[in-house]
């Protein structure tokens, strides 16, 4: 029941007594066989009871047991490290099932078909169809949000950090904290009322015009506080050493940040800016506001409305069509294919480039 911690020759005081883990293994056996006979022999529920009580039960005796033969600490922190271990098993959970549940059901239309053709002409008995557009008007938009917004917020958070001092800064740090929880749709709003019925009558004619660059504008509205505060964080983690190191070479503040500061926290930096981006590419509502949503493929990201791959699903998803549910999850796991492809190559980008320590 008992193992002697130790080697040969080591001082018997020394030594510690440890439960075998056959005890742990044989009071888990029993505590889930009780929990098992008292849920389906009495008929009080089912496998998710049998669980719950099986683990009480588990977590009591093995007190119980590491409490006679270790002692109350050892007792506490066997309890605490299960609990833990538990705690991270229920956070795969919902991973695991979104993730079969993707597979599963996304390879359905997982075709040529699906990548090389659009909606266009296409109707609700026709089994065809892809979401080519959609790809478009997601890698576009989201690139143009890109490009606004990871400059911005990049400054911004050197500036914060680095330069700021005083009332502007709090100001700036208190509206990117205001700006993170707005939501998506009022993002949307804002850039409606202020790009598509205000900017561009003055280049369409004196007509509104619904475009992807519209799309792209408000999806930069919810990526930038986003990119200042993980920019932020990951600026103050750089060691001030290394700061201070370099200011004593006599290398100007603007050179040390750009060569030792931003390269140091890089990795955190395009952390933060592919959270925004995996955030934008996912986001429906602004898109369906100022972009409209297209059933044909529309290249130009300033002119005609343009669809998305979040929109894709949107309007897949509500269709009465039998054939829309499979182009939804097709798409759906096409959008979780792309960011994760955009997310490895920018960790590989940022790890080649940093400082070697």
């Amino acid at each position: 029941m008992t193992a002697p911690a130790g080697g040969p020759g080591q001082d018997p005081q020394l030594r510690v007594r440890r439960l075998s883990p056959f005890v742990l293994v044989g009071v888990a056996v029993v505590a889930f066989g009780v929990a098992a006979a008292l849920c389906y022999g009495v008929g009080i529920g089912g496998w998710v009871l049998t669980i719950v009580i099986g683990l009480v039960l588990y977590l009591a005796g093995a007190f119980v047991a590491v409490n006679r033969v270790e002692g109350r600490r050892a007792a506490r922190n066997t309890v605490w490290g299960t609990l833990i271990q538990l705690a991270f098993v229920l956070a795969l959970v919902p991973l695991i099932s979104v993730i079969y549940t993707l597979i599963s059901k996304g390879t359905e239309r997982l075709d040529v078909n699906f990548f090389t053709t659009s909606l266009n002409n296409i109707g609700a008995r026709d089994p065809e169809g892809g979401a080519v557009h959609a790809i478009i008007g997601t890698l576009e938009q989201v690139a143009i949000a890109a490009v606004i917004t990871i400059p911005l917020g990049v400054l911004a958070a050197i500036y914060i950090v680095e330069y700021g001092r005083g009332r502007f800064t709090f100001v700036i740090r208190f509206f990117v904290d205001v700006m993170t929880g707005i939501p998506s749709i009022i993002a949307g709003l804002f850039i409606l009322s202020f790009w598509v019925l205000i900017i561009s009558p003055i280049y369409n004619n004196g007509q509104p015009s619904f475009s992807g660059f519209a799309a792209a504008l408000a999806l930069s509205v919810l990526m930038l506080p986003t990119i200042v505060r993980s920019t932020e964080e990951m600026l103050r983690l750089v060691p001030a050493p290394l700061r201070e190191g370099s200011y004593a070479l006599g290398v100007p503040k603007w050179k040390t940040i750009l060569k030792v500061v931003i390269p140091t926290a890089l990795p955190g930096i395009v952390t933060g800016v592919m959270l925004a981006i995996a955030r934008a590419a996912g986001e429906t509502a602004p898109v369906l506001l100022v972009a409209g949503g297209s059933a044909a493929v529309n290249i130009n990201p300033f002119n005609n409305n343009q669809s998305s791959l979040s929109l894709f699903v949107f309007q897949q998803a509500s269709d009465a069509s039998r054939f829309s549910p499979a182009r939804a999850w097709t798409a759906a796991l096409t959008l979780v294919a792309l960011v994760l492809i955009l997310t490895i190559t920018a960790k590989l980008v940022a790890g080649r480039n940093r400082i070697r320590r």
